[in-house]
């Protein structure tokens, strides 16, 4: 067996030693949650891997005497809290799989230029 044999054997060892941790971690985040509850413990959200709102608690009727502002602002606060988390997670999960120079958050907010990438490496990036 040649070197670039063994090389080669090697990295798609590694490749699929990868892939299978991607799987892994995907299928972890399946059916993982995250819960946010108010300072006052009234209300609780919860929101899935996609960030989605799956539950939203009311733990009391104390609601009932909050002006709508208020309340209003409690229910976003504790989703857009159980969101971050989430995407705490999601990105401490999958950040072992991204590549150098790239960066894990601006990939989950859709903000992340590959052209920068490619100049960061010194090569001109294809053509849009």
């Amino acid at each position: 067996m040649s070197d670039w044999e063994a090389r080669n054997g090697q990295e798609l060892a590694r490749l699929q030693r990868t892939l299978r941790e991607v799987e892994d971690a995907s299928a972890s985040l399946e059916q993982a949650t995250e819960e946010a509850v108010s300072k006052n413990r009234l209300v609780a959200a919860t929101v899935n891997a996609s960030g989605e709102l799956v539950e939203l608690k009311f733990n009391t009727q104390s609601y009932r005497d909050m002006a709508p502002v208020e309340l209003a602002s409690a229910v976003k606060d504790v989703i857009n809290r159980a969101r971050g988390q989430m995407a705490g997670r999601v990105e401490a999960l999958y950040q072992p799989f991204t590549p150098e120079g790239v960066a894990m958050d601006e990939l989950m907010k859709g903000t992340f230029n590959i052209r920068d990438l490619f100049r960061g490496l010194g090569a001109e990036p294809p053509p849009r």
